[in-house]
């Protein structure tokens, strides 16, 4: 048996390591067609388009590793099949069962090796992509915006759409400019024609608009409504380098960035979040009803929030192994405290101090307390933004909670495979590469399907 276990695994490990390279290169070459002439049209050296591509591999890894153990246990076992090899191996006295030690040997290698690829070295790379990203959307912004499409020009918090851009020239055609700056005020500028460039310095990107008009709107009072018309406007945004510079300062991760503990330490936080709301709304509810039925409300504490990345179970034994979970270092109880410089200490050798009458007391005036305020009922938008808290709570700890679940599922998906990859190679022997190519097509994009579906029903709860 030992002898047939390294044979089965001999003949995994070929058609997956050709498999994984040939789908990563696949899709890698998608990536590359949709990128590169966006990337070299702003300019950027060589090794930062190198880097862009590189740091797309973890993505793109995480998908190709389950369908490379797919393809590779189909064209083994096709292969074996075919030469009549599992026939001697059952004449042999080994059972179909008996053939699945190594191929489950195999998928839970391949399991452990997916799951912490895409819990440790996937959220990195997206982190360092996204930044890379943000970074490079400084610089010539023109060439990365689209037609008919709301664009985002970073650093500032204008959103642009145009219906017709010249990424050479920089012009624009039906101009609508948002500017999202303020919370409690919203400014749309709107324009027939226009032109994006740079200033003298080279950092300030400057947009020139031609007649237009200017309409704002202020929530502090919704019925003023400001409306500006101009034949020319100059709108210039700050720290818009024409050069790549990379920023010092890290964006927020998002739940792609993220491993599996800081993601359940989002959970957690999310779900108390919830269930702080909930209780709130119920403690209005028997404050209400206290108040109706001339009782005194009754104050309830609840839970401190969570802080810190998950600490149970998975997340505890990683973080002994990561050394993150260092403990807390308390002061030690000493007994007695030690007399500082100056203090008086008690025994035999201090001698006695004469006290004079200690002085009298001022007299204690009494103060009218004013009475408290008579209680009043809960006001209904108190309880509807109690009830719109739990929701965006609930919401939250889901999109979170289903990122933890496509890790596994990624990870798990190994298992499935490799028994259906078995069974189709065992009930059509001839299939050859059709079977190999066409089935190992057919079931991932049944996995695929699920995937994003079932991220997208999860999200929506």
């Amino acid at each position: 048996m030992p002898l047939l276990f390294r044979y089965i695994l001999r003949q995994l490990a070929l058609p997956f390591l050709f498999g994984l390279l040939a789908l990563t290169g696949i899709m890698l070459l998608n990536v590359i067609g949709r990128k590169f002439g966006a990337l070299v049209g702003k300019g950027l050296p060589w090794s930062v388009i190198g880097e862009v591509f590189l740091l797309s591999l973890p993505f793109i890894l995480a998908m190709t590793l389950p369908l490379a153990v797919l393809v590779a246990t189909l064209y083994a076992f096709s292969q074996l099949t075919s030469d009549n090899e599992i026939t001697a191996m059952r004449a042999g006295g080994v059972s179909t069962l008996g053939l699945l030690g190594p191929v489950l040997l195999f998928a839970a290698v391949m399991a452990v090796a997916t799951f912490l690829f895409v819990d440790q070295v996937l959220p990195r790379g997206n982190v360092r992509l996204r930044n890379l990203y943000f970074d490079i959307g400084r610089k010539k912004p023109t060439f990365s915006l689209s037609e008919q499409v709301i664009n985002e020009i970073p650093p500032s918090t204008f959103r642009l759409r145009a219906s017709r851009i010249e990424p050479g020239s920089g012009r624009l055609r039906s101009v609508s400019i948002y500017d999202l700056g303020q919370a409690d005020r919203r400014r749309v500028i709107y324009a027939d024609s226009g032109v994006m460039g740079y200033g003298p310095d080279g950092k300030d990107l400057v947009l020139r608009l031609w007649h237009g008009s200017i309409q704002q709107v202020n929530a502090k009072d919704p019925a003023a409504f400001l409306h500006t018309a101009f034949e020319l406007q100059e709108i210039r945004v700050g720290n818009v380098f024409d050069e790549l510079e990379r920023s010092s300062t890290r964006l927020e991760r998002g739940d792609r960035e993220m491993n599996t503990c800081e993601l359940l330490g989002v959970v957690d936080s999310a779900r108390w979040e919830a269930g702080t709301a909930t209780a709130e709304r119920d403690r209005m509810t028997r404050d209400d009803l206290h108040i109706l039925l001339g009782l005194a409300p009754v104050a309830a504490a609840g839970p401190a929030p969570p802080s810190g990345p998950h600490r149970t179970g998975y997340c505890a034994l990683y973080a002994m192994l990561a050394g993150i979970g260092a403990r807390e270092e308390t002061a030690a109880d000493s007994g007695a405290a030690q007399p500082g410089p100056g203090t008086p200490r008690t025994g035999d050798d201090v001698p006695a101090i004469a006290l004079g009458p200690a002085p009298a007391a001022p007299p204690v005036t009494a103060v009218a307390t004013p009475p408290p305020p008579p209680p009043t009922l809960s006001h209904i938008g108190s309880v509807a933004s109690q009830r719109e808290r739990a929701t965006l709570g609930t919401q939250r700890a889901a999109r979170y909670l289903v990122e933890v679940h496509k890790k596994w599922a990624l990870a798990l998906a190994c298992f499935p495979f490799v028994l259906l990859a078995v069974a189709l190679a065992l009930r059509f022997p001839r299939g050859g590469m059709g079977l190999v190519i066409g089935g190992a097509m057919f079931v991932y994009a049944v996995f695929y399907v699920g995937l994003t579906a079932g991220e997208s029903l999860a999200d929506r709860l």
